[in-house]
């Protein structure tokens, strides 16, 4: 029997750390952490069921300076799981009672985001028959179907007269409804050809839901706004129609995924996305270091008060806790937190005891240096340097980067970093964007064609002025 909420793929530890090292440099023991939390998961569901209920997820709280891979890891770790994934700034959240977004929003939005994930996968498990579907009504307006009855002898057949010697079929003596068969399966083979793909046709389709505005407000009030955006929101679709001129190519999309959203069962795909937020939920707090006090004791007042407001609503739902979303309740009691933030300022210690106790795995992450902005910029699957290949590639240019040149970019990226400001890996888009400027302004008016190589002299004089002029420095990268 399959396990709520178990991945397609039982990733092991180590393949987890792998598959990381495809896109993240470094961070080996951040890695280590993420990877054993994942397959605790699969061990826990498949554990015997009197222990099951009993083992809690260990939360993770990374500490490291911005850009040095704190979101990609949880980002791609969830992608690996297949799990509902969402990263919310814990600076955004206000203690309940003030007007602004309350803490359990978070678990709404991670709902959200597993329904939608969930019908996806469903509706993709019916493109085939929903193809077939949206085909038939496509002919349905090409050749509208007729009620059969004999044709009169030889009336309206001029010029249509004589027997397929092939296959006998005898045009004179066939019903309208044979004929227009006929005719339906003609077209068929040319909708299958796509030789009719840029012919008008006017459809039907459902309308689409109209946006609501989001309310806040204090405790309860979000939650009064959600029931009532959904409310209003049914009542604007309601199923009415609208008609639209589009290209058969167009319909046959429209009308397919119209078709595919009817064969979903949507009670299934919101009872099974529930099992997977509970099961399999990931969400990760960013800049949770901005609601640490600064010192402990009594008699705070002001900011220090309202942080430590948000930290006390956090720590039920980290805790475990009940949460009601419009698509039901889910319990937050094995749903995997990952908590980051610098901790410049403050430190992990000023986090309130009882939410300290609630992240038991603590791991720091490195500032990175010019070695590893060189490998940032030429091992992961998505490197920024492959990246712009592939965008100039598009317009028939081909650049090459020069491994003197990926010398200079990283050196420059740790430099500016060292003396202005460390923003991680962050550095390295202003650098290319600013690097790149003029040649992606002038291709493809003045070069459509070829290869240019960027080499360290290049660099040089691109950007050589930014790193030597400190107030454009400042100003600039």
């Amino acid at each position: 029997m399959k396990k709520a909420g178990t991945t397609t793929k039982n990733w092991t530890p180590r393949e987890i750390v792998h598959e990381l090292d495809e896109y993240i440099i470094g961070q080996h023991d951040a890695k280590r952490s993420v990877a054993i939390a994942l397959r605790n998961r699969w061990r826990r569901l498949h554990a015997s069921e009197e222990i099951r209920d009993e083992i809690m997820p260990n939360n993770i709280l990374m500490i490291g300076p911005t850009g040095v891979g704190k979101t990609e890891i949880a980002r791609r770790l969830a992608k690996l799981a297949q799990a509902p994934f969402v990263k919310v700034e814990a600076s955004k959240f206000t203690e309940v009672g003030y007007v602004g977004r309350d803490v359990e929003s978070m678990i709404r939005d991670l709902t959200d985001v597993a329904v939608s994930m969930v019908r996806a996968e469903m509706q993709e498990r019916v493109q085939d028959k929903a193809g077939e579907r949206a085909e038939e009504r496509i002919l349905d307006i090409l050749i509208p179907p007729v009620r059969s009855r004999k044709k009169e002898s030889g009336a309206g057949m001029s010029g249509n007269a004589g027997k397929d010697v092939q296959t006998g079929f005898d045009p004179q003596n066939a019903s309208d409804e044979e004929l227009n068969l006929r005719t339906r399966e003609r077209f068929r083979e040319k909708l299958r050809n796509r030789e009719l793909e840029e012919r008008t046709i006017e459809i039907e389709v459902l309308g689409k839901k109209s946006p609501m505005m989001q309310i806040f407000g204090p405790q309860g009030m979000e939650e009064m706004g959600m029931n009532l955006q959904d409310m209003l929101g049914n009542l604007t679709k309601s199923g009415k129609k609208t008609r639209r001129s589009v290209t058969v190519k167009e319909a046959r999309e429209l009308l397919q995924e119209e078709e595919a959203e009817k064969m979903i069962d949507q009670e299934a795909a919101v009872q099974e996305a529930l099992e997977r937020v509970q099961h399999q939920g990931i969400v990760f707090i960013d800049e949770i270091d901005k609601v640490a006090g600064g010192t402990s004791g009594s008699g705070k007042s002001g900011p220090d008060v309202s942080r430590q407001g948000v930290q006390r609503d956090l720590l039920p739902i980290v805790e475990g806790s009940s949460v009601s979303t419009k698509h039901g309740v889910v319990k937050t009691d094995h749903i995997l937190f990952i908590a980051s933030g610098a901790f410049h300022i403050s430190k992990p210690s000023d986090l309130i005891p009882e939410l300290q106790g609630r992240f038991p795995i603590r791991v720091e992450l490195k500032s990175l240096s010019e070695d590893d902005f060189y490998n940032i910029l030429t091992k992961p699957k998505n490197a920024l340097t492959k990246q712009y290949q592939a965008m100039l590639a598009s317009e028939g240019v081909e650049i090459r980067f020069h491994d003197d040149a990926i010398h200079e970019i990283a050196s420059t990226a740790a430099l500016v970093n060292a003396e202005v400001e460390n923003i991680g890996a962050r550095r390295l888009h202003t650098i290319l964007s600013s690097l790149l400027e003029e040649l992606l302004f002038i291709v493809p008016d003045d070069i459509h064609s070829g290869t240019i190589d960027i080499n360290a002299e290049y660099v040089k004089k691109q950007i050589g002025d930014l790193v030597t002029n400190r107030d454009l420095r400042h100003f600039i990268l």
